[in-house]
């Protein structure tokens, strides 16, 4: 087994999950809002922030699906040795990690059904960079409005149509992560469709 198989994880692990687990919840529960998250060193090409959510959010009951960009042999062995979470396939993941493009189509992923809405995927879409910027944002937690660099929008009204079912996101990037529920609403901004 390779050192950086057996590295990258948090040095203190009740520490450092419950520190990641905080700054989980706090962009959840208050969508749009950057959060710094830290305490891991995944192997590329995950950025520290992806690999603390992976740390604390996984384990050998939540199976995870590597979209093509990151599903290489460093992170299979990575995210097993240290979480124990199945691989699986996009259609029946609880978790998803990969760039928006590679993600693609949303339509893949577990929604929920009416009996069980949680029963749906949260996509970790690894992003370039993170911006309070762009794409405007209402709804629970969010006091007035909010905005995010997201790297699109029409596929995030959609997804809100769905609710109660639906998909959640959650954004990182290097250090910092911003999460967007399925009970966000969002709109572009002024003029514009896309979100770069």
């Amino acid at each position: 087994m390779q050192a950086n198989t057996l590295s990258g994880g948090f040095a203190d692990p009740a520490i450092g999950s419950a520190h990641a687990f905080r700054s989980v919840m706090e962009a959840m529960a208050r969508p749009g809002t950057i959060q710094n998250i830290d305490g891991a060193t995944p192997p590329a090409p995950l950025s520290p922030a992806t690999g603390a959510v992976l740390l604390t959010l996984c384990d050998t009951e939540t199976p995870v699906y590597l979209a093509s960009d990151v599903n290489c042999a460093a992170v299979k062995a990575w995210l097993s040795f240290h979480t124990g979470a199945p691989l699986v396939g996009p259609s029946h993941c609880m978790f998803a990690v990969g760039t928006w493009d590679a993600l693609a189509p949303l339509s893949t992923y577990p929604i929920g059904t009416s009996e069980y809405p949680d029963r749906s995927a949260t996509l970790i879409v690894e992003c370039p960079e993170l911006a309070a910027s762009g794409a405007t944002m209402t709804g629970p937690g969010i006091k007035e409005q909010a905005a995010l660099s997201l790297p699109e929008v029409e596929a995030f009204r959609s997804n809100r149509m769905l609710f109660p079912l639906g998909l959640d996101f959650i954004f990182t990037s290097g250090d910092r992560i911003a999460a967007l529920p399925r009970t966000t609403h969002v709109s572009a901004p002024m003029g514009a469709t896309k979100v770069s």
